[in-house]
């Protein structure tokens, strides 16, 4: 008897091009941010694939996190930029 057989359902790990796959639909806009969401959520009884879309959603917000940040950041340097130099031509 082969060890993978020993394995229970919720532990199976995923392959390479499961989690290529899994990426692919995550990547889907709004159809894949529910997938995602689901599965995160407890939508599957695979723990391996519950802690992808976990992951997944965990670089979501850190990206989004860091983007704001970059916009605010923009914002007010270029208000600060326009203010400086509208003061200096009057």
């Amino acid at each position: 008897m082969s060890e993978e057989n020993n394995i229970p359902h919720e532990y199976k790990p995923i392959g390479a091009w499961g989690y290529v796959g899994y990426q692919i639909l995550f990547a889907i806009p709004i159809v894949g941010f529910i997938v995602a969401l689901v599965f995160a959520l407890g939508g599957t009884e695979n723990k391996n694939l519950k802690n992808y879309a976990r992951s997944y959603f965990a670089m979501m917000l850190l990206a989004i996190l860091i983007i704001v940040i970059m916009a605010v950041v923009i914002i007010v340097s270029g208000a600060a930029i326009g203010t400086t130099l509208s003061s200096y031509y009057y």
